[in-house]
């Protein structure tokens, strides 16, 4: 048999990484060879242990995924990073793949694309969905005429996101371990950048342009 690639699941929950575990069993060439329940714990097991890829869900506790991604690759820049996604291709993709990341796939993909995609990605290629291969030739050609929530910086991205599913800036802190008053601070350049006025507006966008589940 050929060598098998030794994966490392990071997603906050335990069900998700139990059955991850499962349909990569299925499958001779692939070892689930640890866990992480967070950004820092993945860190940690990287450190700890030979790993040839990473499969990392964009939400989690601590540091959301996009952090945890950034992180990973500026300590472990050779080892290809998968990103897993409850959100729409259209939330989160683009950001990730710029921020390092070799591919992008949702969690409501058939197990046979999740094989697909790793065993691409673990070859030193990247992988995109048809659709997402598609946004991103169009964010290439469009360049002059993004939506105006392209320009935001990652953290104003999120608290767009945040507030335009109705979380308060208290809930919002409290899930980016950020104070209030910085997430304050995130809605303010948001709306300044946006040229919206408050977060009705926001909320409004936020569905007009399927930034909200």
């Amino acid at each position: 048999m050929s060598k098998q690639i030794r994966i490392l699941i990071a997603d906050d929950h335990a069900i998700v990484r139990q059955g991850l575990r499962q349909i990569l069993s299925d499958s001779e060439d692939f070892l689930v060879k640890g866990e992480a329940s967070n950004g820092v714990e993945a860190l940690a097991k990287l450190r700890q242990d030979e790993f040839d890829l990473v499969l990392l869900d964009v939400s989690m506790p601590d540091r959301n995924g996009i952090d945890a991604l950034k992180l990973i690759k500026k300590e472990f820049a050779r080892i290809p990073v998968l990103m897993l996604s409850m959100h729409p291709e259209e939330q989160y993709a683009i950001r990730a793949l710029k921020s390092g990341a070799s591919g992008y796939l949702t969690k409501q993909s058939a197990p046979e694309l999740l094989v697909t995609a790793i065993r691409q990605v673990a070859s030193g290629k990247k992988y995109v969905s048809p659709s997402l291969a598609e946004a991103l030739a169009n964010a290439i050609s469009d360049d002059n005429e993004r939506a105006p929530h392209e320009s935001l910086s990652d953290r104003e991205y999120q608290t767009l996101c945040m507030i335009a599913s109705g979380k308060t800036l208290t809930q919002i802190g409290e899930e980016l371990n950020l104070s209030v008053k910085t997430v304050s601070v995130y809605r303010a350049r948001l709306l300044e950048k946006m040229r919206l006025r408050n977060n009705a507006e926001l909320t409004h966008y936020g569905l007009k342009h399927g930034l909200v589940e």
